[in-house]
């Protein structure tokens, strides 16, 4: 089958740089310039750093772009681990601003995971961050004391069933394949988009199939209770001014079922001192391939001010 791909603006280039034991895979559009910060976004769940492209060829602003690869993500490798820890993405976060921006403060997006990533560290780390956007990092579902038990046991229920590749991703016969199941996740994403999408998304493994590139142990349950108060404490101390990105497709209705809903998320930005809300229409969860236009225009004028 014959791939329709997109045609990047503004190419990549990829270094490798180590972090705490990992060789971290990061692309970088664009030069350093000393009167701009750097601009850094940092993926989601089971997505790679490659996934902005779209949004950096749509911008107007001429900025210096990095983007790596989470631990256990795309091409950054490093230890095997049955489980990762969400602490560890702040210090990875934290590692990689000393190699590339020390003593600058920087301008952060995240999206998804890397939302709920970047409104922490602004919190622990806020001199370091001069605007920060937060593109549908929603947080968690409020927990009790009382679910800890049951939480412990299903993470090491979880790490059996990972060992006995129970967990594992599914390969697919060609590329193709691959780019069908992310238009399969995202109605919305055009095929040329997927084409390309699809082969940073995943590689071909040694039986010539392509492997989503992303460690099955991410899958494992985070033994730790979601606890609100802390991520509260968290928001509290964000100083730069902070732009969060909705999609017009509300997905916490889908994902929690009203056990964590859109109004409770905004009760909880309500605690960052400086924040504004605004929503990309006709996109869901992966606003970033949906409208990266729409997206592009607002984080320009954010970053503008």
């Amino acid at each position: 089958m014959m791939l329709r791909m997109y045609q990047v603006k503004r190419p990549s280039r990829s270094e490798f740089v180590p972090i705490r034991g990992h060789q971290y895979h990061v692309h970088l559009w664009g030069t350093p310039r000393p009167d701009t910060p750097p601009l850094v976004m940092v993926h989601g769940w089971m997505d790679v750093g490659a996934s902005f492209q779209f949004v950096v060829d749509a911008m107007h602003q001429d900025r210096w772009v990095i983007a790596p690869d989470w631990r256990g993500y795309g091409q950054t490798t490093g230890p095997q681990v049955d489980n990762y820890w969400f602490p560890d993405y702040l210090a990875d976060l934290d590692f990689l601003l000393d190699r590339y921006a020390a003593g600058t403060a920087i301008d952060l997006v995240g999206h998804s995971m890397g939302g709920n990533v970047v409104m922490i560290y602004a919190g622990a780390r806020p001199e370091r961050i001069r605007r920060l956007i937060n593109l549908e990092g929603f947080g968690m579902a409020a927990t009790k004391p009382a679910q800890a038990p049951g939480r412990y046991a299903k993470w090491m229920d979880e790490l059996k069933a990972l060992q006995r590749g129970e967990m594992d991703l599914k390969p697919y016969p060609d590329v193709s394949g691959v780019a069908r199941r992310l238009m399969k996740t995202n109605p919305r994403l055009s095929q040329d988009k997927a084409d390309w999408l699809a082969q940073q998304w995943a590689a071909p493994n040694a039986q010539g199939q392509w492997q989503i590139l992303g460690d099955p142990a991410h899958k494992i349950t985070n033994a730790q209770l979601f606890r609100v108060d802390e991520v509260l404490a968290c928001y509290e101390r964000i100083t730069a001014p902070v732009l969060a990105v909705e999609a017009s497709d509300d997905s916490l209705v889908t994902w929690w079922k009203g056990a964590y809903t859109l109004a409770q998320y905004h009760e909880r930005l309500a605690s960052v001192p400086n924040v504004q809300i605004k929503v990309i229409q006709d996109a869901a969860h992966m606003l970033h391939h949906d409208q990266p236009e729409q997206l592009a225009a607002m984080i320009d004028a954010f970053l503008a001010d």
